[in-house]
């Protein structure tokens, strides 16, 4: 008996105007290069029966961009949304370092304790985002789904696939423009999920 097989391909947002920065909700678009990194990793691929964004622009308009492109259905969830950084919103690490030298050390090596006072804490950014990563997965079950996001949304859907602890999600290198790809078996609807590749091209 076969069972089918669900495929979902995210792919991390190029890299934003203003380059590096702790953007959290800041919604900035694509800069040039950032465009030029999205369309080489995905190049003239177009497997997908739909495509789910972000609905940060940096995310939400190259997907717009190969949906209109290829006539794949899009649509954005806000769940898919980055962490919301609270005062590091927009902010440099160097920027962030001047202020407290010792808060990306802390942050980093204990993500789930040392989030900045203001900013969404690491409890309920796991629970919107795998919340919304479960209706995905029940929603276009035998399908093959490109889900354009954030590194921290990758990092939740990718360590909750492992096993990890949260607290080591962030030990996850997603560089801008990555793809990884996780296959969901369905065994009569219990679904067992296989990380394909992480952080490559197609």
């Amino acid at each position: 008996m076969e069972f089918p097989s669900t495929l979902i391909d995210l792919i991390r947002h190029g890299e934003p105007v203003g380059g590096t920065r702790y953007r959290g909700h800041t919604d900035d678009p694509l800069s040039e290069k950032g465009w030029s990194q999205m369309r080489a990793s995905v190049g003239e691929h177009k497997p997908w029966d739909k495509i789910v964004s972000s609905p940060l622009l940096r995310c939400a308009e190259f997907a717009s961009e190969v949906s209109k492109r290829h006539g794949i259905p899009m649509q954005t969830d806000e769940r898919f949304k980055e962490i919301y950084f609270g005062p590091w919103e927009g902010k440099t690490p160097d920027e962030l370092i001047e202020m407290d030298k010792d808060c990306l050390k802390r942050f980093w090596s204990d993500p789930v304790n040392n989030m900045p006072e203001g900013a969404e804490t690491i409890n309920e950014f796991e629970q919107r985002v795998l919340a919304a990563w479960d209706d995905l997965a029940q929603d276009y079950n035998g399908q093959h789904v490109l889900l354009v996001g954030h590194g921290g949304m990758m990092r939740v859907i990718l360590s909750h696939v492992l096993g990890m602890p949260r607290a080591h999600m962030f030990r996850l290198s997603v560089k801008y423009a990555a793809i990884s790809r996780i296959r969901l078996d369905d065994y009569g609807g219990s679904l067992m999920p296989i990380v394909k590749f992480h952080a490559g091209q197609l």
